[in-house]
């Protein structure tokens, strides 16, 4: 009878280096699957809310910023973004806003839209 070789006789080493390869390719595969499945649904809520700036959720009202930000800058929306920032009881959302005021300001005052009594 032939000697066994050291592979067979450890159980195949391979298959469990395989084994190993394929549980953790079926790991990442899944965790980018519900990261991907996260930012979809993010996205969606975003979407849907994107005009409720004086809403009772904050992802409502950070949706409506981010929507906000990216209209054109006017007095009115100046106005009304400077309200949100008296009326925002969160921080991070008061800073936010603040960030676009001052944004839409400098185009606002550039155009020559701006009056000195509107920027106070």
């Amino acid at each position: 009878m032939a000697p066994r070789s050291p592979k067979r006789l450890l159980g195949g080493g391979r298959c469990r280096v395989n084994s190993r390869l394929r549980t953790a390719g079926i790991t990442v595969l899944a965790a980018a699957a519900a990261g991907a499945l996260a930012a979809l649904i993010i996205r969606d809520q975003v979407t849907r809310h994107r005009r409720d700036l004086f809403s009772s959720r904050a992802l409502r009202r950070l949706a409506a910023l981010g929507h906000v930000n990216k209209t054109p800058a006017s007095v009115d929306t100046i106005r009304m973004l400077r309200d949100f920032v008296a009326w925002e009881p969160r921080k991070l959302l008061r800073e936010r806003a603040q960030s676009i005021v001052f944004r839409m300001e400098a185009e606002v005052a550039q155009a020559g839209l701006l009056t000195e009594v509107e920027s106070s």
